[in-house]
């Protein structure tokens, strides 16, 4: 989620288009309800109070390309830029008005007053491509995570108008599986060193024979004798 404080630092739909292209992702396609709920839970965090960060709509994928169209047939005229074939839409009650509006944000304006259709928070509005909003990027989901459990909020260097706030997620049972795989191949090598050390220790443990004092290898003379030859 790139949210910029400075209204002049927002970006137009073709802006958001290319900054999330270029990392290597795509504007924000929603599937369903679920997605959106995630959504909505992740700028909850982000605008918790304190945090003084203002409204502002966010940039989604959706849009419509075409002239001339009549206002009847224009909603089914919305398609997801990075070619998802969704037909999940969470429009606002009077949405889409069509005409000149052709790119779709997500509303967030958390102090607005609810409006004839109730409040206006994460639901869908067409508003023109050439408006500076925030925008919301989707990128594919990594084979291996590389960060623990957790949500990070990163930001630029001070003097950077451009505050990145990006939100992590994940799961921690995936975090444990990746934990333990690769730890099996080396307890089952411990395993066969201890069992091979007990095997190596039993086997010359039974190669010993104890020997009896009366057997002593040992030869001690008990009486004395007298060389006339030596001296002391």
């Amino acid at each position: 989620m790139a949210y910029f404080q400075e209204l002049s630092s927002r970006v137009s739909f073709q802006e958001a288009r290319l900054a999330c292209e270029s990392e290597g992702g795509a504007l924000l396609s929603l599937e369903n309800e679920a997605e959106q709920k995630l959504i909505e839970s992740m700028l909850q965090n982000l605008t918790k109070p304190g945090t003084g960060i203002s409204d502002g709509d966010f940039w989604i994928g959706l849009w419509r390309n075409g002239e001339g169209q009549t206002s009847g047939a224009c909603p089914d005229l919305y398609q997801w830029s990075d070619g998802s074939s969704s037909q999940y839409r969470n429009w606002y009650t009077d949405e889409p008005s069509c005409g000149s509006e052709k790119c779709v944000v997500m509303y967030h304006q958390p102090t607005a007053n609810p409006g004839l259709g109730g409040p206006y928070l994460y639901q869908w509005n067409d508003d023109r491509c050439n408006m500076k909003h925030n925008y919301i990027c989707k990128y594919e989901p990594e084979i291996i995570p590389t960060s623990p459990v957790e949500k990070t909020y990163f930001t630029n260097q001070p003097g950077d108008t451009h505050q990145n706030v990006v939100v992590t997620e994940a799961g921690i049972i995936p975090n444990l599986i990746y934990v333990v795989i690769p730890t099996i191949p080396l307890l089952l090598l411990i395993l066969v060193a201890f069992g091979t050390c007990c095997f190596q220790m039993l086997h010359k443990s039974k190669g010993r024979t104890k020997t009896s004092p009366n057997q002593s290898t040992l030869w001690i003379s008990k009486s004395t004798r007298k060389e006339s030859g030596m001296e002391v």
